[in-house]
């Protein structure tokens, strides 16, 4: 059993089981979901609440976990071959954010999420119960430079677009295209100059009422409907 990597909640162990992109060395839950249809051909363990709740140091287990070998990380060149939108985070560091964009752009037909390779949380378990097991079904790079990879997106003709409070430009005036490039910055510090350089386009989300901005999953979420629009409604 490979203890090293885990994930934990239903939806996320659903998902991976469904998208069959890593192994399952075994599954811990609690007596009443032994025969669980979905689970049928995978190792199953009964374990009381309180030995998964231990292992997965949380009690929002939904009793039951998985132990898996390491989430495969997609590289660039996969990214940039779909023709469909990407999220680039500059910088994003809460992984519930993180989980949720990745629900968010899953649900809107994105291909994936890009992130720096340093200083983001990468795919972890918080990370999968939050995304409800949607990054299952995402590409997820982590590259090196976030201005480098906006660089070789605008070299093969993508609208790169970012998100900025104190942008000039509503994001609705914009001509999206559905395979544009959303950068969404830091939950405090917004982008970094370098990579706000690299957008197309600087784009804000008018707000109407008093709190002055938006959790940061919402506003991707905002954008990236945008972005989808002209395809869903064709």
């Amino acid at each position: 059993m490979n203890d090293d990597e885990f994930i934990y909640g239903r939806n996320p162990v659903r998902e991976a089981i469904a998208a069959g992109r890593r192994t399952i060395d075994e599954v811990w839950v609690l007596p009443q979901l032994a025969e669980t249809e979905w689970l049928t051909g995978v190792k199953v363990k009964i374990r009381s609440k309180a030995e998964i709740g231990h292992m997965a140091g949380t009690g929002d287990h939904q009793g039951i976990m998985a132990f898996t070998d390491a989430y495969p990380y997609a590289s660039e060149r996969e990214m940039l071959r779909a023709p469909k939108p990407i999220v680039v985070l500059d910088g994003a560091q809460d992984p519930r954010n993180f989980g949720a964009i990745c629900r968010v752009a899953d649900a809107a037909g994105a291909i994936g999420i890009v992130m720096p390779r340093r200083g983001s949380p990468g795919v972890t378990a918080t990370v999968c119960k939050t995304s409800a097991g949607a990054v299952e079904h995402l590409l997820v790079a982590r590259v090196d430079s976030i201005a480098g990879f906006l660089s070789e997106a605008a070299d093969i003709g993508r609208l790169i677009v970012g998100s900025d409070a104190e942008a000039p430009t509503d994001f609705r005036s914009v001509t999206w295209t559905p395979n544009s490039v959303i950068v969404m910055g830091s939950e405090g510090a917004g982008l970094r100059p370098k990579v706000a350089a690299g957008c197309t386009h600087m784009v804000s989300i008018p707000m109407q009422g008093k709190v002055a901005s938006l959790n940061l999953s919402v506003a991707c979420a905002l954008l990236l409907f945008e972005a989808v629009r002209g395809d869903i409604s064709t």
